[in-house]
């Protein structure tokens, strides 16, 4: 063995100053954290939501992202299809449904139907309830699904299987989960995507596992990366289906509501910048997680902010793509394939974290059964600052900088470095025959 392969075998020196750390996040210590997490979210949700009619206590719409869906949904089922996305049409018929004086505009206006119009259809049933009663039920529904995702995902986890109540404590805790829940957001599909995506893949059937991926269609930010992904990696069959499931769905809404409603549909896509500022005025970027909006807090200059995003995002494409040809655990290889499409969406809320889940139980539980691997205790580290810095994200309005966009950075550059030094992995004949279901 030489010396240059005997220096490419070590760890850097960062893997193991961080082993410390790890140990300090002892199950007794999470526990706690996870408990005190939750008591705080759970405990304000409850607070702000005890408020009576539509506006919790800090003045905002309960569940107010459910509204504009339940609107649309509305106008599809009233057959007023060409006003799904005529702005004042949308205040007019929100301010009907919460039945507050003119004052009430200025919010209203900031709630723009960004959806194509197939999610509309999908909401329509919920239109034989009030607004209040269908936010409920939905949100009802979206908890369970999450629940379902979390118990798939764990299923497939050995190591987890012991520490199923510290699971469930842990995903109560999760902040991603308290703000999808307030807002009415539709998270929860996104994740089954992803959940249905991983299952499939774990299953061996590539094909399938894409067209679950392309149903992600319908918040197309999160389809940036994960195309030019499979295609630098060659991963033909799960590129197929993905594009076979979008076009499929694009080609539905284009036949079922008319090509007016798909180019209104469009040019909301195409100004979508300028609605996000609408929605979120002056703080947007401050409650986005991903690097579109990690360099447009810390550099004042737009045009460097967009080039060095672009330039950051194919970095993180590329990693990902080049675990995702190697001989890595199938685990390891989705979690790339995750965080890469969370870092690259550049339009991300704190609420469609909600993806993140499986990453952080398929990472745990592949740090658990390698505990002694050079890669383990920086994972361990990486994984709680990526659960809790979220909640920090306001703080960026001062720092200028997102902590939680470098916990997930560093994630997926800890993964790649794994992948790439096949000294550190002893499971190459293991993991080929996942790697054989790309």
């Amino acid at each position: 063995m030489t010396a240059n392969s005997v220096s490419a075998s070590k760890p850097p020196k960062i893997f193991t100053s961080l082993a410390a750390a790890a140990a300090w996040l002892n199950p007794r210590r999470l526990r706690a954290h996870a408990i005190i997490l939750a008591l705080c979210l759970w405990g304000a949700c409850v607070i702000d939501f005890s408020a009576p009619g539509f506006f919790d206590r800090a003045g905002n719409i309960k569940f107010q992202d459910f509204l504009p869906l339940y609107v649309s949904a509305e106008q599809v089922a009233q057959g007023r299809t060409d006003a799904l996305y005529n702005q004042q049409a949308a205040v007019a018929a929100m301010k009907s449904i919460i039945g507050q004086a003119s004052s009430s505009r200025s919010m209203l206006s900031r709630l723009p139907n960004l959806y194509g119009p197939q999610v509309a259809l999908f909401f329509v049933p919920l239109t034989r309830f009030s607004f209040a009663a269908a936010a409920r039920i939905w949100v009802a529904l979206s908890m369970i699904l999450f629940a379902a995702c979390i118990y798939a995902i764990w299923r497939c986890c050995p190591a987890l299987r012991a520490h199923a109540g510290m699971i469930a404590l842990a995903a109560l805790a999760f902040p991603p989960v308290f703000h999808f829940f307030v807002r009415g957001q539709n998270s929860a599909i996104v994740l089954a995507c992803f959940t249905a995506a991983f299952l499939a893949f774990h299953a061996g059937r590539p094909g399938l596992a894409g067209i679950a991926l392309g149903f992600l269609i319908f918040k197309p930010q999160f389809l940036v990366a994960i195309p030019l992904i499979l295609l630098l990696s060659r991963a033909w069959k799960p590129l197929a289906g993905l594009i076979a499931s979008a076009s499929a769905q694009l080609a539905f809404a284009w036949i079922y509501f008319g090509s007016a409603v798909m180019r209104a549909y469009v040019d909301t896509l195409l100004h979508f910048p300028r609605w996000i500022e609408t929605a979120e005025p002056g703080i947007a970027h401050m409650q986005m997680h991903s690097l579109r909006s990690f360099w447009s807090l810390l550099l004042p200059w737009p045009p460097a902010a967009l080039t060095i995003h672009i330039l950051c995002s194919l970095v993180a494409a590329w990693w990902a793509a080049a675990i995702w040809r190697s001989s890595s655990p199938l685990a390891l290889r989705f979690s790339a394939l995750t965080l890469a499409a969370v870092l690259v969406n550049p339009h991300l809320f704190v609420y469609d974290l909600l993806v993140l889940a499986p990453v952080f139980l398929l990472l745990a539980d592949w740090t658990i059964t390698r505990a002694f691997h050079p890669a383990s205790s920086a994972l361990r580290v990486l994984l709680y600052l990526a659960f809790v810095l979220p909640l920090f994200g306001p703080l960026a309005q001062w720092t200028r900088i997102q902590l939680s966009v470098l916990a997930l950075a560093a994630l997926l550059w800890t993964l790649w470095r794994q992948s790439t030094n096949q000294s550190w992995n002893s499971e190459s004949q293991l993991a080929s025959g996942e790697s054989a279901v790309v």
